[in-house]
């Protein structure tokens, strides 16, 4: 997860610059026009939206916005309006499954950045009081689950659901899945981790099987949200073939692992009050 989460400020401006530019072709990024895309439940609209510049387009999903930058490829904003759609209404009944932790993300703004160059997040400018998560162009691989969870990793799965965790359910649930020392949360992550650290370690303890190690990822606004994705993340299967991959940091890989050696997290995410996904999203919400 890159260090773009909580209330964001991204530095340095660039001038509004109207909404120009999208793609209605993946090989073909036209630059005079918003098309609205080919997707039954979701359309593209040119972003005129208040504080939010360098941005020519967005879909909303719920009343949650998916911003992009001109040179994102339509079929990558569709992808993730999809998957945040899944994640929200995971029966796909058309309702939200959560209407409290939809609505906390509304209160506190909550909204998701599509860029095509890391250099969009300095050359972007957004609100200062929203609270949002960024999510690559090149890093969504729709193809991911459809291909039988194989192949490169679909980046959508684990953005999305980071904005839906901090901007949602830790506010909701502040004591269960609040990110800072002392949730029920951080607590099980504790244990994963072989221990309580608030910086990271020099190395982990033997046995730990949560082992992320980069020194820029704090305890209270990086470490528990990771923990978070990880768990739930093996749980729904998106990890099941990623044990080499992901060894170095997550060694829980699939549903059963998380089951039988981290019983306090799985506890947690499979407690149907909060009516967790249960489906891992695959991006055709309702199709």
């Amino acid at each position: 997860m890159k260090q773009f989460i909580s209330m964001v400020v991204l530095g340095a401006v660039l001038l509004a610059t109207a909404c120009i530019s999208c793609s209605s072709d993946d090989d073909d990024i036209k630059t005079n026009t918003v098309e609205e895309g080919n997707d039954i439940n979701f359309k593209i609209v040119a972003n005129n939206d208040k504080g939010f510049s360098g941005l020519n387009r967005k879909v909303e999903v719920f009343g949650i916005p998916i911003y992009a930058v001109p040179n994102v490829k339509d079929s990558k904003l569709l992808h993730a309006a999809n998957v945040m759609a899944q994640y929200l209404d995971n029966d796909e009944d058309g309702k939200v499954d959560n209407q409290q932790v939809l609505d906390k993300m509304k209160e506190n703004k909550a909204f998701l950045f599509m860029w095509a160059s890391e250099s969009d997040m300095e050359t972007v400018k957004m609100p200062e009081d929203a609270a949002g998560q960024d999510l690559g162009n090149d890093e969504t691989n729709p193809d991911f689950v459809k291909n039988g969870r194989k192949g490169e990793f679909d980046a959508s799965l684990e953005e999305v659901w980071h904005l839906i965790n901090f901007a949602g359910h830790c506010k909701v649930y502040p004591e269960v899945f609040g990110l800072e020392e002392g949730t029920a949360l951080a607590e099980a992550m504790d244990v994963a981790r072989g221990g309580k650290f608030l910086e990271i370690p020099q190395s982990y303890p033997e046995g730990a099987w949560y082992t992320y190690d980069d020194k820029t990822c704090s305890y209270a606004d990086c470490q528990t949200v990771e923990y978070f994705y990880w768990a739930m993340s093996s749980i729904l299967g998106a990890q099941e073939n990623r044990s080499a991959e992901i060894g170095h940091e997550w060694k829980l890989h699939t549903k059963k692992l998380v089951e039988e050696k981290d019983p306090d997290i799985y506890s947690l995410l499979t407690d149907p009050k909060y009516k967790f996904p249960t489906v891992l999203p695959d991006g055709s919400y309702r199709n």
